[in-house]
């Protein structure tokens, strides 16, 4: 279900040449000849070859035989032939689709129609892989032989693996903060042009560490065919930071590690990183659900993971295989997994919610059974649950939490909630960043943390790029403050919203409240829960509820960046209270950065096009770099001494450009973009933001100076914040730092007693 099962072994065959194993992003030519079956194809009958809904394989095009996807389509008997690339014509998960119809003509049995993909007979470089890896990359292919357009799925359609090509960027990854005395990893890894990770490292690589490390060897070798050298048990007795340079033979540095805060052996809390949304080919993501937690613990190095596949999609067979797989790889004190879905209504009636269940064997309350019609299938029916009022209902008293998101479908959050099962929403995926569903809790007075996530389709949980696809983000993670690496301890951090998100990069941040006079800690919200447990304290920290006595508190924050920082705002809620950086007017010099962000709207076509061309006068560009650019083809087009131009997008996020200038003041610079046209003497940009709105969802550009060069990892801030007299005082930080990456804590709650 939903195509049509008669007799598949009646409607034909394919075969694709060559076969065998392709470099992820890479160029190609592929010939797909598909032999028509029992009933030959009638006129206007048709074939489709179908892709899944995330590829960024092509495109393909029919115009310019010289261009890069040019694709040809013939038939044995000269048959005319109509070809279309469609996207989201063909029913999921096979939404892109190149459809080839049969008019004027009919074709016999045995006869074919060959396509050539990326035919480099008229001078076409090829068609462009899917620039992700896969294990079997499917060409998909239906027949409607009998003119219905009631596809039947060949029983056998033709398949390549992609496999990643070689290592560019490298990244070491070590956890955030640990006990002094405990054992801690480092994994040292290596990404392609694309993201994925690579297997093509070899020789031996150096490390320096910034303090004395018990178990660090001085040199790892990369092993041929692995995709990370990794040590384990590694210990340092003493609080404090470290980082580790990772150097290759010639002494240059690869990368740096992320920071690590070593703190007291009786700490109560510690970083663990998760990625808890994302899905498999089951449902609509790619690689198997096996292969996808194998991804996420062994090649992203998480902590914490779970699985969202469409609820629609999820087979009664699926739901037991996946709950199988979570206790299976579910090991306390090493790794976590957590059995849960996606409640995948659309946003008229709730929109996306994850479910994460503390246990397997829990009953799975779907949005509907889209795609689940048959009789067997159908037979759990009852248990669905149509909008989220439902779905809040049908979860009461199970021990699950659930978490809002903005994917394809948002979640209306003002439309329904429950703070006794909802704890937290998603500002930060694939799909964008959404800042907004945040103040959407605001605005109704929830008590909400934050988590980002992947919400990935790509079989990267922990590590997913957009590549060359209508995503315009990297993943997110969220770092848990948790007691240890088990459910419990995770389930708690996600229940008091004691954790921050990132746009996945692994930063160290710290936020805390101290209190003159003591308050009262609710392990659980009041406003939700009848009697919850309390606890007085004179310090709060990142998504901790409290009642306090006093007119004001003290908001210490602490930010170590994986790179420099550059600004962190502070809000109570919907205000902007401060903006730190960790430089002031003297530092700034001829660096101008250029910030375009935003979106359309919220739903599924939120991107923006942020196309444009950059011109100086009186002045000249001795430098320039893009921020946030994770697409090869767009970023940089040309540029010169007095022009620059680019092609980015953003879904709610941000990207832009670095300009190193000959001269900090002289000149003008003029932007041209569909939806911004300004021009801005370059003497009148410094410290603070210059805004021009352009209409959207928070869309708008900004300019600003920064120092030439940015060094400052580590920022922090004391600051003395007025509690409000009624309602929430709600803090929290947003940190950015140089190289575009972003994080946000969860708010602390303060209300006057």
């Amino acid at each position: 279900m939903p195509y049509s099962d008669y007799s598949p072994d009646l409607m034909g065959s394919a075969r694709l040449e060559p076969s065998g194993s392709f470099e992820a992003g890479s160029m190609q030519s592929f010939t797909l000849v598909y032999t028509a079956g029992a009933f030959g194809i009638d006129d206007t009958g048709s074939i489709k070859i179908g892709f899944r809904f995330a590829t960024d394989f092509g495109p393909v095009q029919f115009d310019d035989p010289k261009g890069p996807g040019y694709t040809t389509v013939e038939a044995s008997n000269g048959a005319t032939l109509e070809a279309k690339w469609e996207f989201k014509r063909n029913i999921r998960p096979w939404s892109r689709s190149l459809y080839i119809g049969v008019v004027k003509d009919f074709l016999r049995p045995g006869d074919t129609i060959t396509v050539h993909f990326g035919d480099r007979r008229f001078g076409s470089p090829g068609i462009r892989l899917q620039t992700y890896c896969e294990s079997e990359f499917e060409f998909r292919v239906f027949a409607d032989p009998i003119a219905t357009y009631d596809y039947v799925p060949l029983p056998d359609s033709p398949k390549i693996a992609i496999v990643p090509g070689p290592a560019v960027t490298w990244h070491a990854l070590l956890p955030t903060m640990v006990r002094a005395g405990e054992r801690f990893r480092l994994a040292v890894k290596a990404n392609d042009a694309w993201g994925n990770a690579s297997n093509q490292l070899s020789g031996r690589l150096t490390l320096v560490p910034s303090r004395p490390v018990v178990g660090l060897p001085e040199t790892i070798t990369c092993e041929p065919g692995a995709f990370a050298a990794v040590v384990e048990q590694l210990r340092i007795d003493e609080p404090g930071d470290l980082v580790i340079s990772v150097r290759d033979e010639r002494g240059r540095e690869l990368c740096r590690s992320n920071p690590l805060r070593i703190v007291d052996s009786q700490a109560s809390w510690v970083h663990f990183w998760g990625d808890t949304h994302g899905q498999s080919n089951e449902t609509l993501g790619t690689n198997s659900a096996r292969e996808y937690f194998i991804f996420g613990r062994d090649k992203a190095f998480l902590d914490v993971m779970s699985h969202q596949g469409n609820d629609f999609q999820i087979t009664q067979g699926f739901w037991r295989d996946l709950n199988e797989l979570t206790a299976e790889f579910d090991e306390p004190g090493r790794f976590v997994c957590i059995p849960g879905y996606e409640w995948s209504a659309n946003t008229a009636v709730g929109g996306d919610r994850n479910v994460h269940y503390r246990r397997e064997g829990e009953t799975i309350h779907r949005s509907s059974h889209a795609q689940l019609a048959d009789a067997a299938e159908m037979a759990d029916e009852a248990n669905d649950a149509h909008n989220a009022h439902q779905l809040f209902e049908k979860l009461a008293g199970k021990d699950c939490v659930v978490l809002a998101h903005v994917g394809g479908r948002y979640a209306d959050i003002k439309q329904a909630h429950d703070g006794r099962l909802e704890a937290s929403v998603e500002v930060h995926s694939a799909w964008g960043t959404f800042e907004w569903i945040l103040r959407d809790a605001f605005e109704k007075n929830y008590r909400v943390g934050v988590v980002c996530n992947s919400d990935g389709h790509k079989g990267r949980p922990g590590a997913d790029f957009p590549g060359a696809s209508f995503f315009g983000a990297t993943g997110g993670l969220t770092c848990y403050l948790a007691s240890r690496l088990d459910r419990d301890a995770i389930f708690e951090a996600l229940r008091r919203r004691h954790h921050y998100g990132t746009t996945g990069n692994r930063m160290m941040l710290s936020v805390e409240a101290h209190l003159s006079s003591s308050g009262t800690l609710y392990l659980r919200d009041p406003a939700v829960f009848e009697a919850p447990e309390t606890r007085e304290v004179d310090r709060v920290i990142m998504g901790d509820i409290a009642a306090v006595r006093d007119d004001e508190v003290v908001l210490e924050v602490e930010a170590v960046g994986s790179a420099p920082i550059e600004r962190i705002d502070v809000f109570d809620g919907f205000d902007l209270i401060e903006t730190v950086r960790p430089y002031g007017l003297d530092d700034l010099g001829p660096r101008v950065r250029v910030i375009w962000e935003g979106a359309e709207y919220r739903g599924r076509a939120r991107t923006t096009v942020w196309d444009g061309v950059l011109t100086i006068t009186d002045n000249q560009i001795l430098r320039a770099a893009v921020i946030n650019n994770w697409n090869l083809d767009r970023g940089i087009q040309s540029q010169d001494k007095r022009q620059i131009t680019w092609k980015a997008v953003t879904t709610g996020n941000f990207g832009g450009l670095d300009l190193w200038l000959a001269d900090p003041a002289a000149g003008r610079i003029k932007i041209d973009t569909r939806h911004v046209r300004r021009e801005i003497p370059i003497g009148e940009i410094g410290l603070e933001d210059i805004v021009a709105d352009a209409g959207g969802l928070e869309r708008r550009m900004r300019l600003y100076r920064l120092p030439a060069t940015m060094k400052e990892t580590r920022v922090t801030l004391r600051k003395r914040v007025k509690v409000r007299q009624t309602g929430d005082t709600r803090l929290y930080v947003r940190v950015t730092q140089e190289d575009g990456h972003r994080a946000w804590s969860s708010p602390i709650y303060l209300f006057r007693r």
